[in-house]
């Protein structure tokens, strides 16, 4: 079998018409029934356009056709925890503007009074609450400014930290709000405190007290947006 006959078999299962799949890749109608081999930059744009292809079946014959939903969401630019519980409902997910909605701590106290500029939908994601644009590079190269982040909010802060995890958080300081992405783990100083971890070496560690921190959300997921300039 060639790979122009298991592509026909990947895209029958998945209920795509010939005719789309020539339009998504501009390819020539009828270049799925002509007997021959694709070249390796065709190859690699199939994979592209479709992430759930396993790449070793499409070229070899061997193995699943479809790769499994963790790999799907990796090959994505979505990276989710390892003890998710996948969500096979179609959520859509809100997406603010921290800045329009004037910081972490109002929005998590009345979502219904914010609205939204937009809404993210993507099959197979975690139960999420919203999401939110990155700024800054603290937590760079995991997370660069202008990545989105889907969270979920942390209603009890004091008994419902994973230590290790990555967050999203409102830190008080000096009556003004300071909302940052960390890896949030246990403080040497005592159980009332916390120690701030950032991806970026460049950023030290710091120690805050529990009580400082205002509202409090898991990341869930992560969406990496690449743009040409």
């Amino acid at each position: 079998m060639k790979i122009t006959d298991r592509i026909k078999q990947y895209i029958d299962f998945k209920g795509i018409t010939r005719y789309k799949f020539h339009k998504d890749l501009g390819l020539s109608n009828g270049f799925l029934d002509k007997s021959r081999e694709i070249s390796t930059d065709k190859y690699a744009n199939i994979l592209a356009y479709y992430p759930d292809i396993n790449a070793e079946w499409l070229l070899t014959g061997k193995g699943k056709m479809i790769k499994d939903i963790t790999e799907v969401n990796e090959a994505q630019g979505v990276y989710t925890l390892k003890t998710d519980r996948i969500n096979n409902g179609n959520q859509l997910i809100p997406l603010y503007d921290i800045e329009a909605v004037a910081g972490l701590v109002p929005l998590f106290k009345d979502v219904s009074a914010q609205n939204p500029i937009d809404h993210i939908s993507i099959p197979n994601l975690p139960k999420c609450d919203g999401a939110i644009k990155v700024t800054g590079d603290s937590m760079y190269p995991l997370l660069k400014s202008g990545d989105i982040i889907m969270y979920k909010q942390i209603h009890d802060i004091g008994n419902d930290i994973f230590w290790g995890e990555m967050y999203l958080l409102s830190v008080e300081t000096d009556d003004e709000e300071y909302i940052t992405v960390k890896y949030i783990q246990h403080s040497d100083k005592g159980e009332e405190w916390v120690k701030l971890v950032s991806q970026n070496k460049n950023h030290q560690e710091r120690h805050i007290l529990k009580s400082r921190i205002k509202a409090l959300a898991l990341v869930k997921a992560i969406i990496r947006i690449n743009s040409m300039s």
